[in-house]
């Protein structure tokens, strides 16, 4: 990506010639002659570059420094200062900027300087990024067939920079395989903003993904930046946007198309450049058919879709689950038994993997400090025969799914939309269970 540049300086020749300069180095360049210009262009975009002039029309140039540094935190902020007031270069650089150069500015010294702090501001970046990750335990998404097949397209997805589709049921662990995707891409040292859509509706919605004015709606009592805003330079992951409402989704549209916007009671377009992630456990081409969810953008986040398999279609990777989970709590030593794994790997899990990792913490709590039993899993032992024979599991898994479909049906008195909305799958993949 082309590295952004704002010249603020009251003089036209040099915005002319520093425009004109930085331009045929492949920047891309934006200029204000104001203190005023300068803060409304800087709050509209991000900018991995500020050129500052010190004495402008409405004020001094050091005293926007603070405000740069709240709109644009990673911006390499350059002070162009006289010979005279070195003194009050140095009170900027004290305020946050980067370095200083004094006039007569040479086009070379000033793009050389330019370019470290550039590289100094990376590196911060970068430096960030590793501190976060080495805090966090890598996640396990498991060892079997499936799951290497969804990681291999997550490495794939990680390389690129196209609209992400991750779907599966709840629980399956998108978010954590959108987080990864995100931490492992280009933009990794860039914001990873997430939001539920399930939870919200019509206008705060919009003024989640927007943001709004002061005075935009009753309760819009200060100005507020949006997540897209937020995500701008990053990752906006949408979770669940089968949920989102339509008038919703057709404004999303055109952000995705042009990534453009408007905040809620604001005329004025801003730009935000972000990847997107999203995540659903619909069958979104199902809901496009059916008028539920708009074609239009179906097909721009179906670019490059990734599945979560449900746990109950591998149950060999349990174990490693397991595992995992007692290391993320720094309980690596604890002793799990054969008889416990056979039990876990016996049961359905309609909660998938967030169940197992809630189930397992509850055993914790009930076990205290002995060792785990299949006494620490109330509720796990509906299976009836010997949970160590591998083929009795598979005949137990394939009955405990039926008998739960058939009562859910019953529950919902024949009625298969209703039915397949409480075991959270599509209506197409319930009717292909009950032919099966």
């Amino acid at each position: 990506m082309k590295k952004s540049i704002l010249i603020v300086d009251d003089e036209p020749s040099v915005r002319f010639s520093l425009s004109r300069y930085f331009g045929h180095e492949g920047y891309v360049v934006k200029d204000a002659s104001t203190l005023a210009q300068a803060r409304e262009i800087a709050a509209s975009e991000r900018f991995d570059a500020i050129l500052l002039d010190q004495v402008l029309p409405d004020g001094n140039g050091v005293d926007l420094i603070k405000e740069l540094r709240e709109t644009c935190p990673d911006a390499a902020i350059i002070v162009i200062t006289g010979v005279g007031d070195i003194p009050l270069a140095v009170e900027a650089m004290r305020r946050g900027a980067d370095n200083f150069l004094t006039k007569p500015v040479s086009l070379g010294d000033l793009h050389i300087l330019l370019r470290k702090s550039l590289e100094l501001g990376s590196l911060r970046r970068k430096e960030e990024v590793q501190q976060r990750l080495a805090k966090t335990v890598s996640p396990f998404f498991g060892d079997s067939v499936g799951m290497k097949r969804v990681q291999e397209l997550a490495a794939t997805a990680a390389e690129k920079d196209a609209p992400v589709l991750l779907r599966g049921e709840t629980g399956t662990g998108k978010g954590v395989l959108a987080h990864w995707i995100h931490e492992h891409s280009l933009r990794r040292s860039g914001p990873f903003v997430e939001i539920n859509c399930s939870g919200l509706r019509g206008d705060l919605m919009a003024s989640e993904l927007f943001g709004h004015t002061r005075g935009a709606f009753t309760s819009a009592v200060h100005d507020r930046p949006g997540l897209i805003e937020i995500a701008d330079d990053g990752t906006l992951f949408l979770d669940e946007i089968g949920d989102m409402d339509l008038a919703t989704q057709a404004q999303f549209l055109k952000v995705i198309e042009e990534k453009t916007y408007r905040r809620l009671g604001e005329a004025k377009v801003r730009r935000s450049d972000f990847r997107l992630l999203c995540a659903t456990n619909k069958d979104l081409g199902e809901d496009a058919h059916q008028g539920r969810f708009r074609h239009d953008l179906y097909f721009r986040i179906h670019v490059f879709p990734i599945t979560m398999p449900p746990l109950r279609e591998r149950p060999e990777d349990i174990p490693g689950l397991v595992r995992h989970f007692l290391a993320e709590w720094g309980l690596s030593n604890a002793d799990v038994s054969a008889d416990v794994m056979a039990l876990l790997a016996a049961y359905r899990w309609p909660g998938n993997v967030r169940e197992l990792k809630n189930v397992l913490e509850r055993s914790l709590l009930l076990a205290r400090k002995d060792p785990l039993g299949p006494k620490h899993f109330p509720g796990l032992d509906s299976f009836v025969g010997n949970p160590a024979d591998p083929a009795r599991q598979m005949s137990g898994l394939v009955r405990l799914e039926r008998d739960y479909i058939e009562s859910m049906v019953k529950k919902a008195e024949g009625d298969m939309e209703k039915a397949a909305q409480a075991l959270g799958i599509s209506r197409a993949t319930l009717y292909r269970k009950l032919k099966k």
